[in-house]
């Protein structure tokens, strides 16, 4: 059995002639806006107000920014625009840290450290450890016996 698989899913349907559903509703938006500016505004006003209101549903309809719709463009603008701005920049030296010696879980034992590598002082300190309380009768190491 054969089945069709589907083509060209990212464009659009066109549904009003040439023009898709977002193209339309940005044009009648825009046919819209310039039947209220001429009914109630004076002539001398509304004749320039219309055709910004005419070239911006244009832009909307069928203006591409780097190949994206107009529309992206102007969302971004919009979200910079009511974002804050606030950009903070202040260099600080970093100063280097001083490494202190740990501390075993008994008080006056102190493990010197070796080098700067983590994991020798881990496993130094563990080897320290076992050894110190290996001698002890109350071990709590868990016991595996079966």
């Amino acid at each position: 059995m054969k089945f069709e698989v589907p083509q060209f899913i990212d464009v659009e349907d066109r549904v009003f002639g040439p023009l898709t559903f977002k193209q339309f509703v940005y044009l009648a938006g825009g046919a819209g806006v310039s039947m209220v500016l001429w009914f109630f505004t004076p002539k001398l006003i509304a004749i320039p107000l219309i055709g910004v209101a005419i070239a911006f549903a244009v832009a909307l309809a069928f203006y591409k920014y780097n190949n994206k719709p107009f529309v992206f463009l102007l969302e971004s603008a919009l979200r910079y625009t009511m974002s804050g701005k606030l950009y903070v920049w202040k260099k600080e030296e970093e100063k280097p840290e001083k490494k202190e010696a740990s501390a075993l879980p008994r008080e006056g034992i102190a493990v010197p450290r070796i080098s700067d590598s983590k994991l020798r002082d881990l496993a130094w300190s563990l080897d320290v450890h076992d050894s110190l309380y290996s001698e002890s009768t109350n071990d709590q190491r868990p016991t595996t016996d079966n």
